[in-house]
């Protein structure tokens, strides 16, 4: 935050709480997520021994790595992710006084995930996908919100609770400590340089101004430390001069020299107190940033409180919380984490560790891994929920689909009339549907005539963008174009991994059987006459058109009907009964 007092980087994370206690673990925690020092494999993953066995061997990590194998891992966009201050601060009012803070964001368009097959993909096929998401949101006006709140406890209420406030491996319940929502953050305007303005962008926890200070969190002492001292590091003694990181307003100081130094000071000094009385340090009267006062007694010791010692209350209410679609994940990311763990040694401890937060997890996890199934759990569950942990409370409250991607799949014949109405409904939405079709030339509508006629320009051929890179599917009716399309293995395919992946799927006249074929499914239903029928997030509409005069006033009603429906699909993000109900299952995607 650019102030007019200086810099204030609230430095955060998706997820609101860490692995560790003691910051000088952290070099320990990054050697064991990194390739394994013997073969450099695997990259960039956490399925392998030496991660979890950290994560064993430092009980303090169990509540973060529940949040971690949990849907928030794998993030829908950048712009649909809660953000975290993660450690406690403080701040103080005017009159003096000292309050803990803990720092929200929450974002406008709802808390969502992809799923785990499609993040497999994705990484495949669009390496660069949450990138281009949120450039292309913020270019196409669709600015990306986050409401900004805060977590406050009074200095002298801070030991009233069954945990320690400064514990980074704990969150403040909101039943007990609610979010303040004071504030609004939005993203409305790209970069123009990447390097200069991203790549060089240097987030420091000890960046702050006056009112906002550090509390005695042991791993937010450390990050002061660190971070600083990392920025040095990577952009060189000066990297506070940079563009992106220098201060908008004024600042004094008698920093000077030093590797790529980019101020001219004009002064004989650089000392204070000096003979010319230049420069002095602003005092609290002045605005200067002033350290809250804060008596202190005691043995000081390199140690933890009992509190810091109670590893396993939150992971149980983190779970407990988890709708039981979250939950089925949950079990299905550590069964895939540990089923990468060769050595039986990592693997039978931690289902045995699962089995502290819930006996039913680790036995499943146990059962598909290979491990012991634990006989009993070693510590009850305590049974209590609390709000705001699980994704599914964080859909938007209005119906929105701003900035959705529905692929439109199309081929020569296709019925432009249906084709139309529903496209132009999408962006009047401010969605985003994205053309697709055999190939990345003029389309021509049923009718049309091909000699003369411009044609529609698919903004994709099936081969350059997969069904995973959209939220949704729309396939328009006309019997050439469908036809067409049902012989292609690839649009068969989109639809059932679509639907595999529990996203809404869309089709107007003829495409209903082409759908319906596709998924072969007895639980959903389709549009049988002029009806529209929403069934397990596949919207569908037999006869767009009337066919009558009569039948206009009705087909108008029939169409804002299936348009309401698809509307509402999308906006719900996906399907979850179909995966519940054991639908998704059935497809072999």
């Amino acid at each position: 935050m650019y102030t007019q007092e200086g810099n204030w980087d609230i430095v955060g994370n998706n997820i609101p709480v860490f692995f560790i206690q003691d910051a000088i673990k952290f070099p320990d925690l990054i050697h064991a997520a990194k390739p394994e020092p013997d073969c450099e494999v695997p990259q960039a993953q956490s399925a392998h021994n030496n991660f979890w066995d950290f994560m064993y061997m430092h009980p303090e990590a169990t509540h973060m790595f529940m949040w971690a194998m949990s849907d928030r891992a794998i993030p829908r966009s950048f712009r649909m992710m809660q953000g975290f201050g993660v450690n406690t601060f403080t701040l103080q009012n005017a009159r003096g006084e000292r309050h803990l803070v803990k720092f929200h964001f929450t974002p406008e368009l709802g808390v969502h995930s992809l799923v785990w097959d499609e993040a497999l993909k994705i990484a495949g096929q669009d390496p660069d996908f949450h990138r281009k998401d949120l450039a292309e949101a913020i270019d196409r006006g669709v600015y990306p919100r986050w409401r900004f709140g805060i977590q406050v406890i009074r200095d002298a209420d801070a030991d009233g609770f069954d945990f320690d406030v400064l514990d980074a491996t704990k969150l403040w319940p909101q039943e007990l400590v609610p979010v303040r929502y004071i504030g609004e953050l939005e993203l409305n305007r790209n970069v123009d340089e990447f390097f200069t303005e991203t790549e060089q962008a240097a987030f420091c926890t000890s960046h702050v101004v006056p009112g906002v200070g550090f509390s005695d969190d042991p791993l937010l002492q450390g990050r002061n430390f660190s971070y600083f001292d990392t920025q040095i590091s990577r952009l060189g003694v000066n990297w506070e001069e940079l563009p992106v990181n220098r201060p908008v307003c004024p600042v004094m100081n008698f920093n000077r020299d030093g590797a790529m130094r980019h101020t001219i000071a004009r002064a004989k000094v650089n000392y204070w107190p000096n003979r010319f009385a230049a420069q002095p340090p602003a005092t609290a009267d002045e605005g200067g940033y002033v350290d809250h006062p804060e008596e202190v007694g005691g043995v000081k010791v390199r140690a933890k409180s009992h509190k810091f010692r109670d590893h396993v209350s939150q992971a149980q209410l983190f779970y407990n919380s988890m709708s039981d679609v979250e939950k089925r994940h949950m079990t299905a990311a550590f069964s895939f984490e540990l089923d990468h763990c060769e050595e039986p040694v990592v693997y039978e401890r931690l289902t045995r560790r699962l089995a502290d937060i819930d006996l039913g997890l680790a036995r499943s996890v146990a059962a598909m891994v290979g491990g012991p199934s634990p006989a009993q759990s070693p510590r009850q569950n305590h049974g209590k929920r609390a709000a705001g942990l699980s994704q599914l409370e964080y859909v938007p409250e209005r119906v929105t689909i701003a900035s959705r991607k529905v692929a439109v799949l199309v081929a020569d014949g296709y019925d432009s009339i249906s084709y139309g109405a529903v496209v132009a409904a999408l962006r009047a939405a401010r969605a985003i549907p994205v053309v697709l079709g055999p190939r990345r030339s003029p389309i021509f509508a049923a009718g049309e005539d091909r000699h003369s006629a411009k044609g529609l320009m698919p903004d994709h051929h099936f081969e350059g963008q997969r069904s995973t890179l959209f939220d949704a599917v729309f396939i328009p009716g006309g019997r050439e174009s469908v036809d067409a399309l049902a012989k292609m293995g690839r649009v068969t395919h989109y639809v059932r991994e679509a639907f595999g992946h529990l996203k809404t799927i869309a089709a107007t006249g003829e495409a209903v059987d082409l759908v319906g074929k596709a998924v072969q499914l007895d639980g959903v239903r389709f549009s049988a006459d002029s009806d529209a029928v929403l069934s397990y997030g596949v919207v569908t509409l037999r006869h767009p058109k009337p066919e009558s005069l009569r039948e206009v006033v009705q087909a108008t009603k029939n169409a804002k009907h299936f348009l309401d429906q698809l509307f509402w699909s999308v906006s719900q993000h996906r399907c979850w009964e179909r995966e519940l109900d054991g639908l998704a299952a059935q497809v072999a995607y």
